[in-house]
């Protein structure tokens, strides 16, 4: 495995066990091309890490202004913890430059790939958690979001895509969007999912991700691309 000191030092974490970090930019990419090296990738981190940068920022911001509706706080953490915020964080500490992949992986791109940074990211996260626990991983994850955090604090919320959608429908009268699965495709820890947002028998827009969940962001924001040039 490579040499990480240098990546810690960009994330401020000294790490007792070093396998945790280097689990943690495993690509199943890598895994698959190379399973005597690395049994395991960083899926079950990024599930864990994604659990911890959840709490630790709907923590910080409920700490914040007692004027904050429920709403407002929910929208400003799913701002923060969205895929495009981890990947450009991720960036800012090169995390690219130290992921294992897979060759085909490799020559797509992936380093740069906003999904495997966040990923990785999380990951991160969690390996710092189970390193030194969670006061170290609230420390590591405000230290690393501080600029988002005061970003967000000074421009509040804005509604994610499936909250403007399902605004910008109502408005015209019309009724509530309905998304749809209608492709998956991939292996279990690959896979993938496309899903058409509907108003009755129109589709609206379509999107691709690892997650329905995503899936529907970009469906979402495909739909509202569309009809804000629809008169």
């Amino acid at each position: 495995m490579a040499d990480l000191s240098i990546l810690q030092q960009s994330l401020g974490v000294q790490f007792n066990d070093l396998s945790l970090l280097e689990e943690a930019l495993v690509h199943t990419s890598y895994v698959n091309e190379n399973p005597d090296l690395a049994p395991a990738s960083n899926e079950r981190l990024e599930f864990l890490g994604d659990a911890v940068l959840g709490f630790v920022i709907a923590e910080r911001l409920y700490q914040g202004p007692p004027y904050s509706t429920e709403g407002e706080m929910t929208r400003l953490r799913a701002a923060l913890v969205q895929r495009d915020t981890l990947a450009q964080i991720a960036k800012g500490i090169s995390l690219g430059d130290y992921l294992y992949l897979g060759k085909g992986e490799e020559a797509g791109g992936g380093r740069s790939k906003p999904v495997n940074l966040a990923g990785a990211l999380e990951a991160a996260i969690a390996a710092v958690c189970l390193d030194q626990g969670l006061v170290a991983a609230r420390d590591f994850i405000l230290r690393l979001f501080r600029k988002e955090l005061r970003k967000a604090a000074r421009q509040g919320a804005k509604p994610d895509c499936k909250s403007q959608l399902q605004e910008l429908i109502q408005a015209r009268q019309r009724s509530s969007p309905v998304y749809q699965v209608i492709a998956a495709a991939g292996p279990d820890h690959d896979r993938r999912f496309t899903v058409e947002v509907k108003v009755g028998d129109a589709v609206l827009g379509k999107g691709s991700g690892k997650s329905k969940k995503s899936a529907e962001t970009e469906a979402a924001r495909s739909a509202l691309e569309k009809l804000r040039f629809t008169v």
